[in-house]
């Protein structure tokens, strides 16, 4: 046990009201530290900046995640501006630690058979929620919009001969979106079975208002049971990713992309080169005869 320590943890309950487990997490990661920093000579509350960095090299040497390491620098930097406030220290020795990068999350996607799969689940309900749900769907794969976008899209948008729709994003801007054959073919026959009294594509119980986002995600999670897939990998912000994703393997250039999703910079759609890269990895690893897997199955 360390005074230091305690006394830190004591202020982040007391002052911080830090939950259990975050108090728990904090004494694990400082006593690491603490043990690191006894290792090479020193006490934890006056351990200078070389034991700091050497201790950070270390995490990276025994092949820590990137996460876990930048959680234990925030406990290290958390700590030492205690002391520092405290009067304990007149410097931080952590002050010029670079915070290990985190790896970017990629897009997750569903694959063009899988959208397949529920568009015909919608196709197969019956009645006005099976028009909806395949309106709905195909719009959102057509298009890459976002689930307030689809939401909010009136009645008058979609016409029996439109080949692209105007619709208002983030921000009131607005944006041309495409239109496919089989999506306004699927608008078509949901405007005929709804009241032509709202203004929406898709109301709500309330004709003069849009259908909410809470009846939609159980609409669309009854479709991904239906269709065999799981409903926790299927959303509306996945079909956009999954829009995207087809997009940019059909050859379709990121300029463009960022256009159709309604993104002010295109760096925010670069993420999909990550994706591309990684799937152009795997085939290079499963077909190039060089590669370890291509060559363990020559030798079988």
């Amino acid at each position: 046990m360390n005074a230091a320590i305690d006394a830190f943890l004591e202020m982040m309950a007391v002052e911080r009201g830090a939950a259990r487990n975050t108090i728990a997490s904090y004494r694990m990661d400082l006593d690491d530290f603490a043990g690191f920093a006894a290792g090479h000579g020193q006490r934890v509350e006056t351990a200078d900046s070389g034991v700091c960095h050497a201790y950070m090299a270390s995490l990276q040497a025994t092949g820590l995640s990137a996460r876990t390491a930048a959680r234990r620098l925030s406990a290290l930097r958390q700590f030492h501006l205690f002391l520092l406030r405290e009067g304990q220290r007149d410097d931080d020795p952590t002050a010029q630690l670079e915070t290990p990068r985190l790896p970017k999350p990629l897009p997750k996607f569903l694959t063009e058979a899988e959208i397949e799969a529920l568009l015909a689940a919608a196709s197969a309900r019956t009645g006005r929620s099976g028009k909806l749900a395949r309106a709905a769907l195909e719009l959102l794969y057509a298009s890459g919009m976002r689930v307030s976008e689809l939401l909010s899209v009136p009645r008058a948008a979609v016409g029996p001969r439109a080949e692209a729709m105007i619709i208002k994003g983030k921000g009131g801007k607005e944006r041309m979106v495409p239109l496919s054959g089989s999506a306004r073919e699927a608008a078509a026959a949901l405007l005929a079975a709804t009241d032509a009294q709202s203004r929406y594509l898709f109301p709500g119980r309330d004709p003069r208002k849009p259908l909410t986002r809470q009846a939609f995600f159980l609409l669309l999670k009854q479709v991904a049971l239906a269709a065999g897939l799981d409903p926790a990998r299927v959303s509306p912000h996945v079909l956009r990713h999954s829009f995207a994703t087809h997009m940019l393997a059909g050859g379709a250039d990121l300029r463009s992309l960022q256009m159709l999703l309604g993104h002010a910079d295109i760096a925010t759609v670069e993420i999909y080169t990550h994706t591309q890269a990684e799937r152009l990895r795997k085939a290079v690893e499963e077909g190039h005869p060089l590669s370890d897997s291509w060559v363990g199955r020559s030798a079988s």
